[in-house]
């Protein structure tokens, strides 16, 4: 291939994980461009954060940490935070010299010659000798199947496609997921909508208290844990649990937290459960979170008996070449700053013929 290009790392992504992996690379002597590029399928600066709907105002997110070397001091929150995290993450790519490419899409990851890997991109093919595979799970939402669901005559979308609440005024709206997107969705649809139904496949579990640094190691290590036996990787919030603040504690007396089991199919104009009970909807809000986007991955045979990519740390337990940052106990903002350093680390050593830590 002639036109292959070669690069000690190549960084794919540019949200939060891939913009603080190529900021400890930077840092650590390598160049953008001769020693590591940065490719990003988004049309802009921002990550996953510029597709969030208007309505998520900056100062609704929870937990935004700032990129390693750069506060964000001054966003608005009032400001949709699609807009606030791009600015900033744009600056970012300006101050550090980042180069980020965009849009490139990557379409497999190959093993190439010499113990280097192979990048297959719309703006041609990378060689490297370390990937740091930073591409998140925006792009892959989860949607369940359910009987009769191609039957339903409403609208069926997914929280990836959410407008925003007024688009929902005068509904009746099925939200189905028990998340921090399924009850943020819920709180502002309801002043809206005709009707509002809450399903999940598991109660609810809300959490009392402060989220200490403390809470936060368990959470984590105990998604840590998962991915250390190649399974698939839970979200942090899945074993954290819901905090039960204000606006939750009011959504649940005025009855807008109803939680409903999980119904049993989908009928034309509504969802039905076996014991007879029926809900008439006109919109069905998957609320079902978000699969890690890996398939450029697929070529490499990565995935283990359990379904999963087994990792020591960020490190592909059995291709040291390879970190997944943001992915399963990385998947956070803070996660993504702390992954984006060991992997760098890890790499460091690798390409000078060192022993890798454990």
């Amino acid at each position: 291939m002639n036109n292959t290009r070669e690069v000690d790392v190549v960084v794919i992504g540019a949200g939060q994980a891939g913009l603080a992996g190529a900021y400890h690379l930077r840092r650590t002597g390598f160049e953008p461009e001769r020693d590591f590029v940065v490719l990003d399928h988004a049309p802009a600066s921002g990550g996953a954060w510029q597709f969030r709907w208007p309505s998520l105002t900056y100062g609704k997110v929870h937990g935004m940490h700032a990129l390693p070397g750069m506060e964000l001091t001054d966003g608005d929150p009032d400001r949709p935070s699609s807009e606030v995290v791009a600015e900033y993450f744009a600056a970012y790519e300006r101050a550090f010299d980042l180069r980020v490419r965009r849009p490139v899409d990557v379409r497999a990851v190959r093993e190439g010659e010499g113990g280097r890997l192979l990048v297959e991109t719309s703006d041609g093919v990378w060689s490297a000798r370390a990937l740091i595979n930073a591409t998140g799970t925006w792009d892959r939402p989860f949607w369940p199947r359910y009987p009769g669901q191609e039957t339903f005559r409403g609208r069926q979308l997914h929280t990836a496609q959410y407008p925003g609440p007024e688009e929902f005024a005068g509904l009746r709206v099925v939200v189905v997921g028990g998340g921090a997107s399924g009850t943020q969705h819920l709180l502002e649809l309801a002043p809206y909508a005709a009707a509002t139904t809450w399903v999940t496949r598991r109660p609810p579990v809300f959490r009392e208290g402060p989220f200490t640094e403390d809470v936060g190691r368990a959470a984590v290590a105990l998604v840590e844990e998962r991915v250390r036996q190649g399974l698939p990787p839970r979200s942090v919030v899945s074993v954290t649990g819901l905090p039960l603040n204000d606006a939750i504690r009011q959504a649940i007396a005025d009855g807008v937290l109803d939680r409903q089991p999980m119904f049993d199919r989908i009928t034309p104009d509504g969802v039905a459960w076996d014991d007879g009970r029926h809900v008439d909807a006109d919109v069905i809000l998957w609320a079902t979170g978000f699969r890690a986007a890996i398939d450029h991955l697929a070529p490499l045979k990565l995935r283990g008996p359990g379904g999963g990519i087994r990792l020591d740390g960020t490190r592909v337990a059995a291709d040291p070449r390879i970190h997944l940052v943001g992915y399963g106990p990385s998947a956070s903002t803070i996660g993504a700053n702390r992954a984006g350093r060991a992997a760098v680390r890890d790499i460091r050593r690798l390409l000078a013929g060192e022993p890798v830590a454990v």
